[in-house]
């Protein structure tokens, strides 16, 4: 059976229902699972770590999922947390972010594990995210990517024991036996 070649934009995006959380991958309108409980707890420990840092060294802003970050027209994402440094900030509007966060923190699961690691990576390298982080609450990780022009770089993967720093947030030293 044939299919004819539609793009979602953001302007079909506006019209999705509320009671979903959605994202648009290339066109594609991919709906975004809620997550466990072992997430959150995860993604609450890095955003109130990440917080307390930027506020601390005046930094810029932290935001969390759900978020919605416009790439392009045709890609639309809502990262777990993303960090917006002090001289970009005038890419957060009123509803959205417009353009590449400085970070942009994943927290795989099963269900988005190829996702988050393939198409958003290439995707968030693509449209310049500096830094992307990868966290894997089953392993108990986190692999920090840099961006260059070729794609990113793994500056490092941290277990559970290691102490985390960040080339976009100077002076980081995040334990992540805090996180996990």
């Amino acid at each position: 059976m044939k299919q004819a070649n539609i793009k979602f934009t953001y302007q079909d995006y506006l019209l999705l229902s509320d009671e979903k959380r959605y994202e648009i991958l290339e066109g594609d309108l991919c709906m975004v699972p809620a997550p466990e409980v072992y997430h959150q707890r995860v993604s609450r420990k890095l955003e109130v770590a990440l917080i307390e840092h930027v506020e601390r060294y005046d930094l810029g802003e932290i935001l969390h999922a759900p978020c919605d970050v416009v790439l392009s027209r045709e890609n639309i994402v809502q990262p777990d947390v993303l960090f917006v440094s002090k001289d970009r900030l005038g890419i957060i509007g009123k509803a959205n972010i417009q353009g590449p966060p400085d970070l942009v923190i994943e927290i795989v699961s099963e269900s988005t594990r190829s996702k988050d690691a393939d198409i958003k990576r290439k995707l968030y390298a693509k449209y310049g995210v500096r830094e992307y982080w990868i966290v894997d609450p089953a392993a108990k990780t986190v692999e920090v990517l840099t961006w260059s022009e070729t794609g990113y770089v793994t500056a490092g993967v941290y277990p559970h024991t290691a102490t985390l720093s960040s080339p976009e947030l100077p002076n980081l030293k995040l334990s992540l036996s805090r996180i996990f």
